[in-house]
């Protein structure tokens, strides 16, 4: 019995190994992501429905600065791995340390645009650089 147990670690080690060279690097950040979301406690991002109040996580793929009726809104499009959000702080044309790339917690009540999850103006938490 223990024989055939040792054969099968190698066995499993290679195939991780392999899926892990086979997956893109996309595959690999959004599988970190999900278990990002999973390890704080939060709601996955596919999971949230319009007028919820959520907390997620992820990371910032993009920032852009986006008047919305005339008035300067900075926009981030939050991602955990499982879906897309936009975070919108509306009169507001930067704030330190929302930079693409970085990590945060946001929560706030999920309105839907144009079909996409959103979070006006959410308490949010910069998450440590150097712990991805």
């Amino acid at each position: 019995m223990s024989g055939s147990t040792r054969s099968d670690r190698p066995a499993g080690r290679f195939r991780k190994m392999l899926d892990r060279w086979s997956s893109s690097q996309e595959e690999l950040h959004s599988d970190e992501l999900r278990q990002d979301t999973a390890d704080v406690g939060c709601t996955r991002i596919c999971d949230c429905s319009d007028r919820d109040i959520v907390t997620v996580t992820g990371t910032l793929r993009a920032v852009t600065l986006r008047p919305r009726a005339g008035v300067p809104a900075l926009e981030a499009e939050l991602f955990d791995g499982s879906a897309p959000l936009d975070v919108v702080w509306l009169g507001r044309r930067s704030i330190v340390g929302i930079e693409p790339g970085r990590r945060i917690i946001a929560s706030g009540r999920i309105a839907m645009n144009r079909g996409r999850p959103v979070l006006f103006n959410p308490r949010y938490e910069l998450r440590p650089v150097g712990q991805e």
